[in-house]
């Protein structure tokens, strides 16, 4: 009978020289090609040209990177960070020999759907696409491409839990531990896939006739409860946490699934935001 997972993966997936290609990188990468799939498939479906999407996978892009960042280095480390400006925005880290390229060390979920949330209001001002249809389209290829990061933390052998007894706890052997502990980034990874197909049958389907704003509504909601419920079963990232009732990923989950019920109470009664006008993207010339 499994009693636990060894868990003994080399985060290197292959190494030419000095130079490493990981699978953190690779898995990274693999969900903008998720995300980019899928939205285009949704934007097709309504007729939008895909210059409009080439124009939001880039906002998207430096959204994420900049705002996971700054996440991090403000929401979990700012007393160190706030005299390490360079640092924080730049892939290096200062030494005896002097500064060495190092990669972002540390990267927060929070700080990106924030940096999402404040580009999508951007581009929908640039483009006139009306920023919940495609907020609701976003969010449902985000639960695919954050499922695809989290693989990612699991081949790092990172954001694991408690000990546990359960068959399918994992041994966390590259980081050094002996006893089996909650794999909670497959956890989120198979949470954030179910959400995302609820969530794409929702509005794909001809039978459920739901009001806009609701499908993001439910996104807040559950992708951050489930992120809320099983912080409870991870190990603290910082240990300035251990002092707090709950930790910092709960306190930043907080206001979004209390976002997401607004939402869904508001568009049980009507649209919430402007709807699609396939005519005003067509004379809209400066895409």
């Amino acid at each position: 009978m499994l009693q636990s997972i060894v868990w003994n993966v080399s985060p290197i997936l292959v190494k030419l020289g000095s130079i490493e290609i990981r699978w953190y990188g690779i898995l990274f990468a693999l969900a903008f090609i998720i995300c980019y799939y899928l939205l285009r498939k949704m934007f097709a479906k309504d007729s939008v040209s895909s210059v409009y999407l080439d124009k939001l996978t880039v906002y998207c892009f430096v959204a994420v990177l900049i705002g996971a960042r700054l996440g991090h280095c403000l929401f979990y480390d700012f007393p160190y960070y706030s005299k390490h400006i360079i640092e924080m925005l730049f892939p290096v880290k200062e030494t005896a020999q002097g500064w060495k390229f190092s990669g972002y060390q540390g990267l927060a979920s929070h700080g990106g759907a924030i940096g999402i949330i404040i580009a999508l209001i951007i581009y929908s001002r640039k483009t006139k696409i009306p920023f919940m249809w495609v907020v609701e389209r976003l969010v449902i290829a985000i639960c695919f491409g954050g499922a695809s990061i989290r693989l990612g933390n699991l081949m790092n052998s990172e954001i694991y839990g408690h000990p546990t007894s359960l068959p399918w706890g994992f041994i966390f052997v590259r980081d050094g531990q002996t006893v089996a502990c909650h794999p909670t980034a497959l956890y989120e990874a198979l949470s954030y896939i179910t959400i995302g197909i609820v969530l794409y049958t929702l509005l794909n389907s001809k039978k459920i006739k739901i009001n806009q704003g609701m499908i993001f509504g439910i996104f807040l909601t559950a992708l951050f409860g489930v992120r809320f419920l099983l912080e409870f079963l991870k190990n603290n990232q910082e240990a300035w946490e251990d002092a707090l009732p709950i930790d910092m990923g709960q306190i930043l989950s907080l206001p979004f699934i209390i976002a997401g019920i607004v939402f869904i109470v508001l568009s049980s009664k009507k649209n919430i935001g402007k709807t699609l006008d396939i005519k005003l993207l067509t004379d809209n010339k400066k895409v």
